[in-house]
């Protein structure tokens, strides 16, 4: 087993061992998680790992990472960890380079019990993402989606493996699960057939041990062997990809358990969401409409495709609670419909906004001045996550007034993870009161008017922790205060900045309370540019 420090990946070193673990993973069933193993080839070798067929080398792309780069070889695998592993999740980086011939894939498996057994993730250049069980030439699909897959481009794949339940991820969105008891345990195994491959920042954790939270102080960067440990918490995320605050409270489920309908046009897409019913609304095309849809209770609205949404108005989320939000296009919400975002969020709680795309009315600088996502008004227990934020001004807003602390304090706990903040000039979020505010591993670009630009803001008193992001071309990438608001706190550690400013930092933000994975920030541009969006899960 090896396990090192490395700028890229989530583990740490300290003396001779690893002391601390700089990302907390909940399984199915396991609210701990230990480390088993970790590799990003940095030291140029892999050693520990063990091959069969293929032509394996450390090369660099960027930066040190695997590759087998013979295509013409039926089944090529490199194994790596221990046979007795038997509950963990392996996540690795995986670039197709070519393939030779129809149906070839490349992929991550687990669970291997020999060099033609196990449970496999297969990116195939028929466009598909595939999770199999593999026992020698039969090949079972366990489920699948459509993914475009292209030679060049990087993957994140991820397999949970938890008793008889078996889960496979694609950069960050679930694509299949299902129960199988033909291997309790093994190893894991990086895959090609017929092609040719890159792999890189293999990470492996398990059932066990105790949870380790990176810690809350007030050093901008303090030392990973100081991060305190934290019992395991209460609600574990669910296993359908949410993460972060939304799985408190209760979880956040949305029209699961009830029945589902397909609406064509705004007017029953209104008629569809209201009330406290659980309902599973599927929005099939773009509607433009000039009234804002108010979203009741107990709600899944998913868009069909990578297109649908609403052109003109946004969705309110009004004194209503469990809520999914996924997949919806939202664009040219103009001032004066509705509060003229295009979600907004008021007195609502246990929230999830997943995969949309979301931008403004470029053509009017008073619409572009309106907020695209604003949590407001006591709202609490959301997650922001996978989305694209775009090409406005002021792009998300925690907390609407100095003046509204009793209403805010103790509420407005927000999770915003591995979103787009796309020439978003300010407001991404900028926060009053809510503490902690979880900002982790998003991707900051501003490519219009790199001079006028912030990134994050805390204002009175909020507390905001800002961990693994990628800023680039951001003048300031975090804020402590901001125009007549008194400053707030935050802590950053880890970040990536490129052609990007120093950020401020202030005080100290209280404990994070549920487990989470945090990605290397020089990996989250690939990732998450590759991951965010509409179109990346089903409708």
């Amino acid at each position: 087993m090896r396990l090192r420090h490395h700028h890229r990946g989530a583990l740490a070193a300290a003396g001779a061992g690893l002391t601390a673990l700089l990302l907390a993973v909940g399984m199915t069933g396991n609210a701990a998680a230990a480390t088993l193993f970790g590799d990003t080839f940095d030291d140029g070798n892999a050693d520990g790992w063990s091959k069969s067929g293929g032509d394996w080398s450390v090369v660099t792309d960027g930066s040190p990472a695997y590759r087998q780069g013979n295509n013409a070889s039926e089944l090529a695998r490199a194994f790596a960890g221990q046979t007795g592993w038997t509950d963990y999740q392996v996540q690795a980086r995986v670039k197709p380079l070519s393939f030779n011939g129809a149906n070839r894939l490349v992929g991550l498996a687990s669970r291997s019990t020999s060099s033609t057994k196990m449970y496999r993730l297969a990116l195939t250049n028929a466009n598909r993402a595939e999770l199999q069980m593999v026992n020698g030439s039969q090949i079972s699909v366990l489920g699948s989606t459509a993914l475009t897959v292209t030679t060049g481009t990087w993957y994140t794949l991820r397999i949970e493996a938890s008793g008889s339940t078996i889960r496979g991820f694609v950069n960050g969105a679930q694509i299949a699960a299902r129960t199988d008891t033909a291997y309790a345990a093994g190893r894991i195994v990086l895959v090609t057939a017929y092609a040719s491959a890159v792999f890189d920042d293999v990470a492996v954790d398990g059932a066990g041990g105790t949870p380790t939270t990176p810690p809350t102080s007030s050093s901008p960067t303090p030392s990973p062997t100081t991060s305190p440990t934290t019992p395991p918490p209460t609600n574990p995320p669910p296993t359908t990809g949410l993460v972060g605050w939304a799985t408190q409270n209760g979880g956040t489920t949305g029209g699961a358990g009830g029945g589902t309908v397909t609406v064509s046009d705004p007017a029953a897409l209104a008629d569809a969401v209201e009330g406290d019913a659980a309902t599973t609304v599927r929005v099939n095309g773009n509607f433009t409409c000039s009234t804002e849809i108010r979203v009741g209770s107990n709600k899944t609205v998913v868009g069909v495709g990578a297109g649908s949404g609403l052109t003109g108005c946004g969705l309110n989320l009004r004194d209503a609670r469990n809520i999914v939000v996924r997949n919806l296009k939202i664009a040219k919400v103009r001032a004066g419909v509705g509060n003229g975002d295009a979600i907004h969020l008021d007195n609502s709680t246990n929230v999830w906004i997943d995969h949309n795309d979301l931008s403004s009315d470029t053509t009017s600088g008073t619409d572009y001045y309106d907020g695209l996502l604003d949590v407001t008004h006591g709202s609490n227990f959301v997650t922001v996550s996978w989305n694209r934020l775009h090409d406005h001004v002021k792009c998300s807003l925690v907390g609407h007034s100095d003046s509204n602390s009793g209403e805010d304090t103790g509420r407005l706990k927000v999770t915003y993870h591995h979103n787009v903040f796309s020439n978003c000039f300010q407001r991404n979020p900028r926060v009053r009161f809510g503490n902690p505010v979880h900002v982790f591993n998003n991707y900051y670009v501003n490519t219009a008017n790199p001079s006028y630009s912030y990134g994050i803001a805390t204002t009175c008193g909020a507390g905001v922790l800002v961990e693994g992001n990628s800023f680039e071309n951001m003048t300031d990438p975090t804020h402590v205060g901001e125009g007549s608001s008194p400053p707030g706190n935050l802590v950053e550690r880890n970040n990536l900045y490129v052609n990007s400013g120093a950020p401020q930092t202030a005080g100290s933000v209280a404990s994070i309370p549920y487990p989470y994975t945090l990605d290397a920030a020089s990996t989250v541009k690939a990732t998450v540019t590759a991951g965010a969006g509409t179109g990346k899960i089903s409708g």
